[in-house]
């Protein structure tokens, strides 16, 4: 049986409360870009989208190595980074399920599974005194899966000369990434119960 990973008390980790770093503006402006990716898609400027999408993802990497490289880790950032990219997933999820590219079912799987932890994960973990369980790796692979896998799934609806390639290309990275993005939620699930079972609940709470 695997270790439950460790979560994260609020005031375990040594991170700034600051809010103007050079990785929280990158953060920022990748936010920022989100409602314009989403016009792009629905008015079919796919290459245009394509490329703020790999902007985006570029400033994400750019400013994780920032805030490690000059201790510029801060809780604002730890909270926009993940914000960034489950915005980016659901913005190109509900601009393909509106142009009839993916079937509606998709989107209700991705927002089913945030919801299930908005619900249930963060209030048990929020009544125990802890800000979050860390992101384990099955959860990074399968957002890793859905960023490649959607642009790809909007470029094979084109009628480009790459197009078939990466329709199933995208595809079945779409589909491991809805396995593992479901699998991770169901062990964070999993590992707030344990820490409900085990751990007395906050002073107040």
């Amino acid at each position: 049986m695997e270790a439950v990973s460790q979560p994260v008390k609020r005031d375990a980790v040594e991170v700034s409360n600051r809010i103007w770093t050079i990785p929280n503006a990158l953060s920022f402006l990748r936010l920022l870009g989100v409602p314009v990716f989403f016009v792009l898609i629905i008015r079919q400027y796919d290459i245009a989208a394509v490329v703020l999408l790999a902007v985006a993802s570029l400033t994400d990497w750019v400013d994780g190595r920032i805030a490690r490289r000059f201790n510029q880790i801060t809780r604002l950032g730890q909270m926009l980074d993940p914000a960034a990219d489950r915005l980016y997933i659901f913005a190109t999820v509900l601009g393909l399920a509106i142009r009839e590219i993916i079937p509606w079912w998709l989107l209700a799987l991705l927002v089913g599974r945030d919801l299930m932890l908005a619900l249930f994960v963060l209030p048990a973990l929020r009544s125990r005194g802890y800000a979050s369980l860390p992101v384990n790796f099955i959860g990074k692979a399968g957002t890793f899966c859905l960023l490649y896998a959607l642009p790809l799934v909007l470029l094979g609806a084109g009628p480009w000369v790459i197009s078939p390639a990466s329709r199933i290309i995208g595809w079945a990275f779409a589909i491991w990434g809805v396995y593992l993005y479901w699998w991770a939620g169901l062990m964070y699930l999993k590992q707030s119960r344990e820490l409900v079972g085990r751990a007395p609940a906050s002073p107040g709470r």
